[in-house]
């Protein structure tokens, strides 16, 4: 039987909290479940509206890590390992818990983006790393760098959320 969020929210819960509920079983349909290719569809609905970012927009693969970061046990940063049910799609709590991280990462990006051309330099990228809570040593940074930069060492938004 499909879950239904709404039913089981918590009394404590905010306007805000609920508000996002709602939206949330509005995006994940019927099984109240968000898989990589809804997650991509989302973001990438998302990040079109916002013409300061730039971005070839989010791929599937991206959207598989992030699910799958998501839905693991590793991922301490929920309460309890049983909130992370290794279904290959999101929930509503690592749903809420992912957007939360990107629209913190968002702003981080912005910040850095000092020149505003909608990309990160490389030399405005330590400081990003290190904001978002990724000190990075010199060598790990470059290997992120040649990975997830363009040849300039630019990064746009969907590869910087990636590679966090």
């Amino acid at each position: 039987p499909p879950k239904r969020p709404l039913a089981y929210a918590s009394q404590n819960e905010t306007d805000e909290e609920r508000q996002f509920r709602k939206v949330f079983q509005q995006l994940a349909g019927d099984d109240m479940e968000v898989s990589p290719n809804e997650l991509m569809n989302i973001l990438n609905k998302i990040i079109s509206k916002h013409g300061d970012l730039k971005t070839d927009g989010f791929s599937i693969e991206s959207c598989r890590s992030m699910v799958a970061v998501m839905d693991s046990c590793i991922n301490l940063a929920l309460t309890t390992c049983s909130q992370s049910d290794s279904t290959g799609k999101l929930g509503f709590d690592e749903f809420k818990y992912l957007w939360n991280n990107i629209k913190r990462w968002q702003g981080i990006y912005k910040t850095y983006d000092a020149d505003r051309s909608g990309v990160i330099g490389s030399d405005e990228l330590t400081g990003a790393f290190k904001a978002a809570g990724f000190p990075l040593n010199d060598q790990l940074f470059q290997l992120i760098i040649r990975r997830y930069s363009d040849e300039k060492g630019n990064m746009d938004f969907d590869n910087f959320i990636g590679c966090l």
